[in-house]
């Protein structure tokens, strides 16, 4: 089913609205990568926007330093992976898979107080928040294992989907054109932007090996 949602709007682009969902999520995730990564280095996260067209803008706030810079950049291509990573790991338990979703719905609200500037962001994020919030609180063990894990496997397919995103110079968002994530991360540490979209994406791919190894390991184990 999931891998359904990538493939078939791929072949009949008329269909592209069944991936429409996973590309928004993978959006959000993405952009909050960069504001994460921003805080985490030392910077400030100014604003979060999406798009109807599942694009994304994450304005943020950094020094001079272009090894801060570079991390900021590649903080959104590694926010599914690594999003997804603890969700393969939440869903081996259910009370973990719960906690793991009603973290993500007081994510998802502290970045609606405090980040999302644009309507269509602002409606996309509460509805996420809205289902994160219910299905940690009123649905059964079992579909929240299957919830936590479901959305884990999007965030993986998303992030291979887009891959040839990484190897772009150039970003087009609702809100204009933009160099690349790897591209900036060339412009401040040198290199071409091919090389580091090679990295990343290498990497990713294993976080997300490993997320996926962790979880069926758990379900071998628990039979």
């Amino acid at each position: 089913m999931s891998l359904l949602l990538v493939v078939l709007p791929r072949l009949w682009p008329a269909l592209g609205w069944l991936a429409w969902p996973q590309a928004l999520i993978a959006t959000l995730v993405h952009e909050l990568g960069h504001g994460v990564a921003a805080l985490l280095s030392g910077g400030g996260f100014e604003s979060l926007r999406l798009y109807p067209d599942g694009s994304g803008v994450a304005m943020t706030r950094n020094s001079a330093a272009g090894l801060q810079r570079a991390l900021i950049a590649a903080g959104g291509p590694f926010g599914p992976p690594l999003a997804a990573l603890g969700l393969f790991i939440a869903a081996r338990r259910a009370r973990v898979a719960r906690a793991a979703l009603a973290l993500v719905a007081l994510v998802l609200v502290l970045a609606l107080l405090m980040w999302v500037r644009n309507p269509f962001g602002i409606g996309w994020v509460a509805l996420c928040a809205l289902v994160a919030g219910l299905a940690a609180w009123r649905v059964s063990a079992i579909a929240a294992q299957a919830l936590t894990c479901f959305v884990a496997v999007q965030l993986c397919l998303a992030s291979l989907a887009r891959a040839d995103y990484l190897f772009s110079r150039g970003a087009s968002t609702g809100a204009g054109e933009f160099a690349s994530d790897t591209q900036q991360i060339a412009a401040h540490l040198g290199g071409p932007h091919w090389f580091w979209g090679g990295l990343i994406l290498l990497v990713a791919t294993l976080v997300m090996v490993v997320g996926v190894w962790v979880f069926l390991r758990t379900l071998r184990t628990n039979r």
